[in-house]
């Protein structure tokens, strides 16, 4: 039984491992073609209509802002239409239908489209409004996005490429500096955005749409099959659908779309297990087409990686319950040199994130000291996510239908004075007595560790402690 446990534990940091090595792999794919930016084929000589869609339930505190924010854009005004495409069943009803009939009112091309059915949440709205746009062109923004204002003009010209489908922009963080959880997230988000983005577009490989702001060629959604709602992620179903049919994706870093990140953690959770629980359902619906493909050899190991990337939180939380029974055990062992074999899965594991992170950040703030600062508690906040996103993965792979869960906007705004937000709660999640559980299940294993002289073992502790304990303690106080 011992070496059963042992050999259990040597597996999962196996896999672990390797799903580390495939991110340095990515950071090696950044640094080799970082300096390769893209640029537009040519110039249109006359502007092509674009509609913006502005996909929204239930977003009283932020709907006005993006609406009009969407008047800001400078394009020509005979050459876009707006789309408001509201499932909402609160105020933001009222708020929307009257911002839409202003804006009518000076002139601009805006149409309000308020849907009672909510089949196919976000998607079954984006593919209703598709079907009515005026535009070849369709821009997406949710409803905690503020738009730039040349966001369309800096975008729209890589479309003079006939064989291009989707570009996207970069997000950017309106209330980075709100709390240490949007701190950590905009680490997190920045880290997606810059490494993962750049190398997997730069080098040929697949990569995603986002979800909002990007624009879509509308005969490239039509071609991949439109937008369908049997996944919770159907930007990227539609994404790796449209690629596999040949459409090309273009990533422009140096364009910013800000956004409002979630600064509640239930919030953040709940976005979390949408994602990560999207992201099994499509793998379970392409792989299989993506491995019968004719696409190369590279692309397919890369998607691979791609649309598995969350089952590593299943991986996770099984390496934590292995903890403890493994240190103990190997106090006894007799063939004490299986430890040297820890030594390289670890460094691939965490070694890699430390340079993954750090790399992003210097990138965009110039500054190693803050983000060596923010590690820590970025690892942490990884690991005490895990219990919340294996769960979606299994449900995932199940088939386990559920809603799409928007997640709450507040209408942060940060004064002279500080930061406000209007108030929304989050709803709890039944995994958080289960984090607490296996935050204070460390809190003996590091004791056990200090009382059997494993020492070495304790940073590592410390980093599960502090990640399960600051999420599902953080839960726990924001859902009262």
């Amino acid at each position: 039984m011992d070496v059963v446990v042992i050999a259990l534990y040597l597996i999962v940091l196996s896999v672990l491992g390797i799903y580390g090595f495939h991110r340095a792999h990515l950071l090696f794919l950044y640094w080799r073609h970082r300096k390769s930016a893209p640029k537009p084929m040519s110039q249109f000589e006359e502007l092509p209509y674009v509609t913006v869609q502005l996909p929204m339930f239930n977003e009283m505190y932020v709907a006005e802002r993006l609406i009009e924010g969407c008047t800001e854009i400078e394009y020509p005004k005979d050459r876009l239409e707006i789309q408001v495409l509201d499932d909402s069943t609160d105020e933001t009803q009222q708020i929307a239908a009257a911002k839409v009939a202003d804006l009518v009112a000076r002139g601009w091309d805006a149409t309000y489209v308020h849907r009672t059915d909510r089949t196919g949440y976000k998607a079954g709205a984006l593919e209703a409004g598709q079907k009515v746009a005026k535009g070849d062109f369709i821009l997406v923004f949710d409803a905690d996005f503020v738009p730039t204002k040349g966001i369309i003009k800096d975008l729209v010209h890589f479309f003079t490429d006939p064989k291009v489908g989707m570009v996207q922009a970069r997000w950017g963080h309106l209330n980075r500096d709100y709390s240490m959880l949007t701190r950590v997230q905009s680490m997190m988000l920045d880290g997606h955005f810059v490494i993962e983005h750049i190398a997997r577009n730069r080098s040929g490989r697949f990569f995603n749409f986002n979800g909002t702001a990007g624009i879509w060629r509308k005969s490239a959604i039509v071609d991949a099959g439109g937008w369908q709602h049997d996944t919770l992620t159907e930007d990227m179903d539609l994404s790796f659908r449209a690629q596999l049919r040949g459409w090309q994706f273009i990533y422009v870093p140096d364009v910013i779309a800000p956004a409002e990140i979630p600064c509640e953690m239930n919030s953040f959770k709940g976005q979390q297990f949408r994602w990560a629980k999207g992201s099994a359902q499509t793998a379970k619906k392409l792989l299989p087409l993506v491995l019968r493909s004719k696409i190369p050899l590279f692309v397919k190991i890369e998607a691979v990686f791609h649309l598995t990337n969350n089952f590593a939180y299943l991986f996770l939380v099984i390496l934590a319950a292995l903890q403890l029974p493994n240190m103990l055990l190997r106090r006894h062992m007799d063939r004490p040199e299986l430890l040297l074999l820890d030594v390289p899965l670890f460094v691939a594991t965490s070694g890699s994130i430390v340079l993954f992170y750090v790399t992003s950040h210097h990138v965009l703030y110039n500054n190693i000291w803050e983000a060596l600062r923010r590690l820590p508690m970025t690892m942490a906040l990884g690991i005490g996510l895990s219990i919340n996103n294996a769960r979606a993965v299994i449900e995932g792979l199940i088939g386990k239908d559920s809603e799409f869960v928007r997640t709450p906007k507040h209408g942060i705004v940060k004064h002279t004075e500080g930061w406000s937000k209007k108030s929304y709660k989050a709803g709890k999640t039944l995994a958080t007595l289960l984090e607490i559980g296996f935050g204070l299940y460390f809190v003996a294993t590091i004791a056990i560790a200090v009382v059997t002289g494993s020492w070495t073992s304790i940073p590592f502790l410390v980093l599960f402690v502090v990640g399960f304990l600051y999420v599902g303690s953080l839960s726990l106080y924001q859902s009262r």
